[in-house]
């Protein structure tokens, strides 16, 4: 299992915010911060690795950061950020959108947009738990994604008290993971995500008045979701819920994508997850490929290249490491100073 723990209190004082910006850069996203009371600075991170995401427990003195456009161009992950706030007061901009944070919510962020925010107060430390993920692997369309950006996503009922409940769990528990536990949790994790932020978009749609088109949209994802491994056109899934495949098609361009493209993603997104675990090492890449509808290796390659940046057994090389590799310490090469 890959973890990299990082505690400034081992550290002289003048060299901790150095350091701290050194490792969240590396962890994390590269930010710009100022710290609110220098001399008493202490400041945790346990970053767990869960495949293509990471859970990254984090406990800081009061500070504030920001992040601009110009370290967006040097360095952009491309990830959503999940914050789960667990102890202190914190609070971030961006996207227009403003909100301050009690223990119990959460809130999600871009790493590809700017932000500014703050966490603690000059008497408590803040505490958060960071679930990170590539944003091409949210089943989500980016554009409704967006509209929850900097808001409160509350954790105390529904699918939001499950998620809270889950990723405080892992938090504790992640010691006691496989490598190849660590995958799939990382795979629930990023499905729990999901289904949080359809819940908080379907009840803003609902006070609006939900259309049948994205109900359907709904329905018809899901049954896409189900059915990944097995043939899929259009028309049969037309024909399934009983709709025209015109409609089919119109329902999807107003969630900003087509039937085919949407099918596709959801394909890569499960190769990808399936090529980053461990347990799956010995499965050669093409039957991946055709486990998740892509029976043709030339054809599973040039799509997957194409979506992903590079070939699947490159993809899984990077993305699956030896199970002998127990931890990982952080390293130098963050690419702004701290202010």
């Amino acid at each position: 299992m890959l973890l990299t723990v990082f505690d400034t209190s081992g550290l002289p004082e003048k060299e901790r915010a150095e350091a701290w910006w050194e490792v969240t850069a590396l962890a994390l996203v590269t930010t710009r911060f100022r710290l609110v009371e220098p001399e008493s600075f202490g400041a945790r991170i346990e970053a767990m690795a869960l495949g293509t995401a990471q859970l990254s427990a984090l406990s800081y003195s009061a500070l504030l950061s920001q992040r601009t456009p110009q370290l967006i161009r040097r360095s952009d992950p491309e990830h959503y950020q999940l914050a789960l706030v667990t102890f202190g007061r914190q609070g971030i901009e961006q996207a227009r959108n403003n909100v301050l944070l009690c223990p119990g919510d959460m809130v999600l962020y871009d790493s590809s947009r700017p932000f500014d925010a703050f966490a603690g107060t000059t008497r408590d430390r803040a505490e958060s738990l960071v679930f990170q993920f590539p944003k091409k692997l949210l089943s989500l369309p980016a554009h409704r994604a967006e509209r929850l950006l900097a808001t409160r996503l509350s954790a105390s009922g529904g699918t939001g008290r499950l998620l809270s409940q889950f990723l405080t769990g892992l938090a504790e528990e992640h010691a006691t993971m496989r490598p190849h536990d660590m995958v799939r949790l990382g795979s629930i994790g990023l499905d729990l995500v999901t289904a949080v932020l359809a819940e908080h978009l379907d009840g803003d749609e609902g006070r609006a008045g939900a259309s049948r088109p994205h109900v359907l949209f709904l329905r018809i994802s899901g049954f896409i979701q189900e059915h990944l491994g097995r043939p899929l056109t259009p028309a049969a899934i037309a024909s399934a819920h009983r709709i025209s495949l015109r409609y089919l098609q119109r329902i999807f361009q107003e969630q900003g994508t087509t039937v085919s493209d949407f099918i596709r993603q959801q394909r890569i997104n499960r190769c990808r997850r399936d090529l980053a675990d461990p347990a799956l090492r010995n499965v050669p890449v093409h039957a991946i490929g055709a486990r998740w509808g892509f029976p043709r290796p030339a054809d599973f390659g040039h799509a997957f290249r194409k979506a992903v940046g590079m070939p699947p057994g490159r993809y899984r090389t990077a993305h699956c490491p030896p199970t002998s590799a127990a931890s990982s310490s952080p390293g130098a090469g963050a690419s702004a100073e701290p202010s």
